[in-house]
This record gives C-alpha cells, structure tokens and sequence, in this order.
C-alpha cells in the first residue's frame, strides 16, 4: 500500500463514527441502507422537515451537516477526481484535457470543486443567488427540494460551451431526476457526446437507473457515473406520516444554555484581489494556482487570531471583548471553520491550511457549513443532527427563498467533548449584513453562546467584470483547424474597411487616423510573385524548422509543460501554431495557443490578457511574433504588459534587431509567412481598432477572407516546415541547450542594436518619425504590400532572400538601393510625410540623401 492510499485508509477510519448515526431513524421510521458496506461509513440518516422527502441522508466526509476533518472532507472529492481522471486517461485524446466541472448548490458546492481539484479543471457550481447584471447562461430544477431553482451565471460563458466531457457533481444519487434535468437543460443548449455523474454515494433504484441509460440513449451520448460507494434504501409506505410524528413527539430543539457571550474577532484576510471566493461564477486552473501560493499565508492570519491575537469587536454593551481585554486564548481546543451555505470550498481550504499552522490541528480542526435545509435535530449518539442552531437569513435573501437558515452540530448539545473552544465564521462580504451582527438570535449571537471565542474572517464576494466575449475558432473563423489556435478577436467580416493605400498612408501620416482603424485593400499576388513564394518555402523550410524547434525547446525547459502560447496576430499566429505542432510531435504536449492583438501606438488588447488572466496562470502565458524589425512592438508589448504579472519577454524565429532573448536566429533571412498577407496567415487580415466598431469589453477585431480560400497556402505552409521536425530535431535541442548554458548567456542578451541601426538610417535620409523607417525582410515585404513605399536599402550581396522584394519593388515603381554595413537584409523606408501630390522616387515632400 502507498502512502498516498495508507493517508486515505487513515482518513476514512477516522471519518467513521463510533456508532452508525443512522440507528435512530433506522429504528422508529423502518428506513435501511442496502448494498455497499462502505455505506455506514459514508452516510447518516436525520428526518427532513420537508412533506417531498422525509428522510435525508447525512454525509459524514461532506463537511455540510456534520463537522469533519478538512484532510478527509478534501480528500473524498479528491478520490472520485483520481476516479474520474483514470476514467478519462483511458478514453485516450484530449478528454482529460478538456473537462469541465459542474457541482451542485448548495450542497455540494465544495465536494464539485474539490473534484476539480483532482482533475485539475475548469469548475462552475450552481447557484441560488441572483446577481445583478449577470444573465444566467441556463438553469434547472430539483424537485424534491425545499429552494428548487439553480441558475448558471459564469463570468465566461464560453465555459460551458466547450465540448469536452462535463463532469457533475453532487453529494448522492437518490433518484437522478436532478441530473437529468442538468443534462436536459444544457444538452439543448450545447450538446456534447460524453457526461460523467460524480457522487459520493449511488443509492437509485432500478427504475431511476434505467430512466437514466434511457436519456442517455435518447440524446445519443455517452454517460458514465462514479461514486465511493453504492446500495439502495428502502422505506416503508408509510414513511411520510412516520416521520411527521415523529418531528411533533420530539419538538422544538433546543436553545443553548444562556450564558455570557464569547468574545468575538474579526480578522482581515488578505485574500488574493480578483481571486474569487468559490465556483459560483466559474474557477479556473489559473485560481487555482493562485490560491494554493495564498493558502499558507491566509492561515497564519488565522492561526494569529484563533490563539488570541486580532482586534475585538464589540464591546461591554454586548459581552464582547477584544484579545487582551477578556479575550483569553483558546490553545488546545477544538476550532471549527463554519462556512457559509454555498460558499462551502474557502473555507474547507482554510481549515485545511489552518489545521497545518495550529500545534495538534490535524485532530482539533474541523469544518463544516450552515444550510437553508430544515432538519430535526436529536441528540443521540445514534441520529446523524445531533443539534440545530436557527437563525435569521443575513444575505438579503430573495422573496421566494426560506427567511430562516441552519447549523448543525455546532452546538455541544448534552456531550461537554463535543464542544467547539473555537468557531471561526467564513462569510462573503454580501452576508456581512446587520443580520448577521444584530441580537441574540442572528448567527454570531447564537455562536458566541455555544463556544468559547468566535472569530469572523469576511472574503470579499467576486463580482465578474462584464461577460468576456467567446474565441473564434476555424473553419467559421480563419482557415486552420480549430484545435490549433483560438483567435481572441471579434469578427467584422461584414464590416468594410478596406481603404486604398495611398488614402490610408496619407491620413495616418496627417494624423487623421490611426493605421489600425481600416485595412489595406488584400494584395492579389501575380502568378510570377506566387511562384516565388513556393520556391522561397521550398528553400528555407527546413531552416523554418529549426528556428521553430530552437525556440520551442527554449520554451519548454524554461517554462515547463503548462506553458500557453498567446502569438501575435497575425503575423505571429503561423509561430505559435508551428510551436504548437512541435510540442506536441516531440513531447506529447497540448499548448494551448491563442491569436492576440497588439497595437502600435495602443498596446495589446487588454480584453484579450483578461481571458487569458481568466483562463490560465499569466506567468505561464508566452507572447510569440515572427521576428523582430526594430523592436517597437517589443517596446510596446513591455509597455503594455508592465505590473499585469504577465511576462513582456517576446519569443520570434528571428531576431535580426537584437531585440529579444528568445529566438530561433539572429540572423535577417525570409520567413514565407511574410510574402503574403491574409492568405498565409489563415485568412484573417491585420487587425483592426477602431472606437465605433470595438466597445470596451469587445476584443480587437479583424476579418475573414471566405472569398479568397482559392488562393490560400496557409496550411500549405504549416506542412511544409514541420515535414522537417524529424531531420532538425537533435540540431534544435543542442542549440536550445546552449543558449541555456549559463556559458553562453551573452548570446541572448539583447543589445538593441537594430534600434540604433534604424535612428543613423533615419537621420541619414531626413526622415523624422522611425515608424517610417521597418527594418528587415518581413517588414520591408510589409511595407510593399501595406504602405506607400519610397526606396528599399538592399545589403549588397543579398541573394535570394529578396526576390520577392525586388519583384514588389519592381511592380510598384520602387527604387533598390544597394548599402553596405547594413545590419539587416534589406530595409524598406515608407514615403515620409506623404501626400498624393508627392510622387515619384525622390518625393516632393522629403529631404533628399545627398551625394
């Protein structure tokens, strides 16, 4: 046996109870379990205040109803998670890669999310609580429950939209009727081919069961269930009226003993802004991370104030006393996290994190949630509610929902071992209310006489910014497939934007436009020009090919496998998926890859970094270009990404500008994917920024080129340099390898010196902006085919490189001037201060190079 399993056999036996807490009902109600020994371990029995269903089951590793150790609480869902990835590694693919979870409110709220965790995925739960300005996504009802409505309000709606398996969670399998209404009610809306239902314990009937296996059938999916343990109850038919008298011969619980108020400590967490505080609008693995780095230092906050730090509130009026002042430390004694109905996960962590700080936690913590549920409560070492403290709801409830909520098991009741010496109340700033303060009967009133001292820690609740816009995928948007990059645009295909060059080039030059505010008309490239460019990707694929693997390997050992490549668009996108593609054949690696706008002048798209914030770890996130002129777009990509915990280094193929740390060549040569415009790049144009057409929570736009799929070699290109992976490979790991070796770190040490190249060629030909002035084979090529051209400065000797350039060049009216000392192949210079009244090679309007 493992440690890892040893550490769960531990847990489950000290989950079990001295005596099965479902004799009681089991004995005057006629209720029995059947089936899976494990049962007794798993599940009490208490009767429900509810004429739908009488009886209830009682989880003991839930951490709701009974208070329980977080390592065992935690590590029950983590358990079915292990269960379901196994179940998910055989299907093969990328199943496991693209799950989902679903868990259920409110009681299975943080089992859901404690699932996610073993899987390591996305996690949604449902809720009951409405939030202002937020459209629900979908919803769906239990019928059988007191509060019957449960709506799906992600931040993402796209969360949900994804065709990977969603896994559903919920505490027990009584009937199915709730999944199968969660699956109805999102099946209609997006439809995918695999479920997998997760519970702790599947107690359905045979009928329940094949109602299920028939939905399954009718919708033609796949539906798999999970659970720790399985069986069936059996209940008599008279089980309504038993339980109704049995409820009215026990009464009314009991209040706890009057005595004086314990002192209350409020302490304020400093939790993680824009962290959200459960799964109510979608956690992602991204959150993930960021609240595991969180937990320990949340938890000294904690363990300061449980052993008697931490300001009081309240005061003589109320019993109250701060630490110091009557607040005498608890050490030793029994803390329980008490959370707060739905928000059932925080707090289970933090008890968790807690029980590592306090000396001897891993015995005397324990959590545990209030619930709207009305159960009865008997004090009997043999009924699983052993007491009930009701109070006033403190959230602001809505109207139809109960006024009244519930703790169970808090109060010591007739056994003096079961008290807790320490309750510390996790709350979320909406039930930080008067309610939850005010008078004996509100929830800390009633706290603060069962206990020794209460500590309050209030999370702030996440409110979502506005719903981020959804990726566009190929075929609908781009021609490359859809799993190999997600464009974050908006697509205005259906918006002309078009300009002839010389309009665009002379308003942006008067300043009465920015150049990403239209498009330039596509280039059409002649037959002679298209051939150029198939034998300049015959010829320079394979050293394509290396560069791409340099980099991806440079990327690897510094990033590690979860890293997420964000490429430029579009210029950049043909990397990233070149990237991707070489992750995946040489080390079974799933990057995902996203299509990202940067703006000269405006910065990269900020709704774009808040998806991919959303979605994944920003330190993990690798921004990809082509290769570097200058170096403005590196400058601007800094810029816009300083104190947002995204990393500015820019990964290209070639880096002829010196600009960069990562790449694949320093050297200026002709990466193909430059020649052309859309047609190359997937058929998606330049990007577009313009205030009329991109609201605040839009992504930066552009369009898809349908008509000219005649003319596109976009995959073409793809294939063509990853043909050569294999034949590069050992050649790009060894030189990945050295530019890692400490040795050889001066080789990537960026020196900027294209930069100064451009200012001397600037000053040289009287040109005052260095936006004119685009170094290198890809931006010249840009130059030719997007701007006004007024001469290109050819290294002497270039060879075949600039072909196309000097086709272009040829075709529209361009002078070549061959330099020397010229640090880059060629250099394209744009007419400076361009009218359509200057024309010519020398230009009317610009200072000429003297001899």
């Amino acid at each position: 046996m493992t440690a890892a399993e040893q550490e769960r056999t531990g847990a489950r036996q000290r989950a079990v109870p001295q005596e099965w807490t479902g004799r009681w009902v089991a004995e005057r109600a006629g209720v029995a379990l059947t089936g899976s020994e494990r049962l007794p371990e798993l599940v009490g029995l208490a009767l429900r205040e509810n004429r739908k269903r009488a009886h209830l089951l009682v989880s003991t590793v839930l951490g709701k109803h009974v208070p329980q150790r977080p390592d065992v609480v935690h590590g029950a869902g983590l358990e079915l998670g292990r269960r379901v990835r196994e179940l998910l590694d055989g299907l093969g693919g990328q199943a496991l890669a693209r799950a989902v979870v679903l868990g259920y409110a409110e009681t299975a709220t943080g089992l859901g999310h404690s699932v996610a965790d073993g899987l390591d995925a996305p996690y949604l739960h449902s809720t009951r609580r409405p939030v202002p300005g937020l459209t629900p996504v979908g919803g769906f009802e239990e019928e059988h429950s007191h509060a019957t409505s449960h709506l799906l309000l992600p931040a993402d709606p796209g969360l949900l939209a994804a065709d990977g398996p969603l896994v559903l969670v919920d505490d027990e399998f009584s009937t199915g009727t709730t999944v199968l209404n969660t699956i109805r009610a999102l099946h209609a809306r997006h439809p995918r081919e695999h479920y997998v239902v997760v519970a702790l314990v599947d107690l359905r009937g045979s009928a329940d069961r094949r109602r299920l296996a028939d939905t399954a059938a009718e919708l033609g999916v796949r539906l798999d269930l999970v659970a720790l343990a399985g069986g069936g109850v059996e209940l008599p038919a008279d089980i309504l009226d038993r339980a109704e008298r049995l409820i009215a011969e026990a009464g009314p619980a009991p209040e706890p003993a009057a005595g004086p108020a314990a002192p209350l400590v409020r302490v304020e967490l400093d939790w993680p802004e824009g962290l959200p505080d459960g799964g109510r609008h979608g956690f992602t693995p991204a959150h993930r991370a960021r609240l595991e780095e969180a937990l320990p230092a949340l938890a000294d906050q904690l363990a300061a104030a449980v052993e008697g730090g931490g300001a009081g509130e309240g005061g003589a009026a109320d019993g109250g006393a701060a630490a110091g002042e009557g607040g005498a430390s608890v050490d030793g004694g029994r803390v329980l996290v008490l959370g707060f109905e739905e928000l059932m996960y925080a707090p289970l962590r933090l008890a968790g994190a807690l029980a590592e700080r306090l000396p001897g936690g891993a015995d005397r913590v324990h959590s545990s949630t209030t619930t709207r549920s009305p159960v009865l409560a008997v004090d009997d070492p043999g009924y699983a509610i052993r007491t009930r403290l009701a109070f006033p709801a403190h959230d602001d409830p809505a109207d139809d929902s109960p006024r009244e909520r519930y703790a169970y098991n808090v109060a010591p009741g007739a056994d003096p071992a079961r008290r807790f010496a320490t309750v510390v109340l996790v709350v979320d700033d909406v039930a930080d209310t008067p309610a939850l303060h005010r008078g004996e009967r509100a929830l800390l009133g009633q706290l603060r006489r069962v206990t020794d001292r209460v500590v309050l820690a209030v999370l702030p609740s996440h409110r979502p910014a506005a719903a981020l816009p959804r990726p566009l995928y190929g075929p609908a948007f781009s021609s490359y497939r859809a799993d190999e990059v997600a464009w974050l645009l908006k697509d205005l295909s259906g918006v002309a934007l078009e300009a002839p060059t010389e309009e665009r080039e002379e308003a942006v030059q008067r300043g009465g436009a920015h150049y990403a505010e239209s498009l330039p008309v596509e280039y059409q490239p002649s037959p002679e020009y298209q051939e150029l460019f198939h034998q300049a990707l015959r010829t320079s694929a394979r050293r394509i090919a290396l560069a791409v693997g340099t980099v991806a390997e440079t990327l690897l050992r510094e990033r590690g496998p979860g890293l997420v490549l964000a490429s430029l668009a579009r210029a950049g996108t043909p990397v990233g998926v070149l990237i991707r593609r070489w992750l995946a054949a040489g080390h079974g690696v799933d990057a995902p890859h996203y299509a990202v706008s940067i703006v000269r002048g405006r910065g990269i798209d900020p709704v774009a970094l808040r998806y991919l914030d959303a979605h994944h770890r920003a330190a993990d996130v690798v921004f990809v270009d082509g290769w570097t002129g200058k170096g403005a777009i590196t400058r601007e990509l800094a810029a816009a990404l300083a104190g947002t915990g995204f990393d500015p280094g820019l990964a290209v193929l070639a880096d002829p500008g010196r600009c960069v740390s990562t790449f694949g060549t320093r050297d200026d040569f002709l990466i193909p994917s430059a020649c052309l415009n859309s047609t190359v790049s997937g058929l998606v144009s330049r990007t577009v920024l313009r205030a009329d057409l991109i609201g605040p929570d839009d992504f930066h736009g552009a369009k898809h080129y349908t008509e000219l799929a005649g003319a596109d070699v976009s995959g073409a290109f793809l294939d063509t340099v990853a043909d050569h992976f294999a034949d590069v490979r050992a050649e790009a790991v060894a030189a990945a390898g050295r530019f890692l070796d400490a040795g050889h770190a001066a080789e990537r040490t960026p020196d900027w010196a294209g930069w100064a190249a451009v200012e001397r060629i600037s000053a040289e030909f009287g040109i005052d902006d260095v936006n004119l002035v685009k170094p290198g084979v890809g931006e010249t090529t840009r130059v030719m085919l997007r701007r006004v051209p007024w001469r290109v400065l050819a290294r002497r000797g270039a060879g075949a490189d600039l072909d196309h350039v000097r086709l272009l060049a040829a075709q529209r009216g361009v002078p070549v001037e061959e330099v020397d000392d010229l640090p880059y192949s060629c250099v394209g210079l744009i007419h400076p201060r361009y009218t359509r009244g200057a024309t010519g090679a020398s230009g009317t309007a610009v200072l000429v190079k003297e001899s």
